[in-house]
């Protein structure tokens, strides 16, 4: 039983070498390309999470439970720590690409906005002059800077509640991360708790064992010396 523990925890501990040299950042090209590497960090993490909770398992079976278990761990750190890694990279790029976007859009209405005012400016409507009309008050209209400046301020506006929504998001994240980890923690200590239990348990089960074969032993050779 043991050697097939061990066995099975040397093909665990390969596994997560395989992994880790995974977990390795690549350059983010595309939005696509963020996408696919934030799904794949999401599975990644679930199995990161299911190998250290079978090799907790695996820990409770060997004599040196404590060091078993603060290799696992030190492992499923090094695996989420990666996939943190990846999970940053792409994120940025995908934040990266979505302010480079607007701004490429902002550029674009802009330079509309002035064609369309240089066009007017040197083809102005013919006045329609009817004698019988009253010069009427025109209301004054705004400048193209004053309309280009406005427009600037309000994508400004945007882009700075998109970042803090950003920020609020990967707040949650690694809000959501810890809780997992604390909880990861409090599940191993009670598993600790119950091991330790068990292994006074046995002992003491061992010794009285012992202790009754010791005295009945003692009663046999009273027994065969009268």
């Amino acid at each position: 039983m043991h050697l097939k523990a061990w066995m099975w925890m040397g093909g665990l501990l390969l596994a997560g070498g395989a992994l880790a040299q995974a977990d390795a950042p690549a350059q983010v090209r595309s939005v696509e390309q963020a996408d696919a590497i934030l799904a794949e960090v999401a599975r990644e993490r679930a199995a990161a999470e299911a190998s250290y909770a079978e090799s907790e398992q695996v820990c409770y079976t060997k004599f040196f439970v404590n060091n078993c278990l603060d290799k696992a761990k030190e492992q499923r750190r090094e695996r989420l720590a990666g996939l943190r890694t990846r999970e940053i990279d792409a994120n940025y790029f995908k934040r990266k690409s979505a302010v480079e976007l607007r701004d490429r859009e902002l550029h674009d209405r802009n330079e509309r906005d002035a064609a369309e005012e240089a066009s007017r400016a040197a083809n102005p409507p013919a006045p329609h002059v009817d004698p019988a009309d009253k010069p009427r008050p025109q209301p004054a209209g705004k400048l193209p800077a004053q309309r280009q400046a406005e427009h600037a301020a309000r994508e400004k506006q945007r882009a700075t509640e998109a970042a803090a929504e950003a920020g609020q998001r990967a707040s949650k994240v690694e809000a959501y991360e810890q809780k997992q980890a604390d909880a990861a923690e409090r599940q191993k200590r009670v598993a600790e708790k119950q091991a330790e239990r068990a292994a006074k348990r046995a002992k003491r089960e061992a010794d009285e064992a012992a202790k009754k074969a010791a005295e009945a032993e003692r009663a046999k050779q009273n027994a065969q010396g009268k």
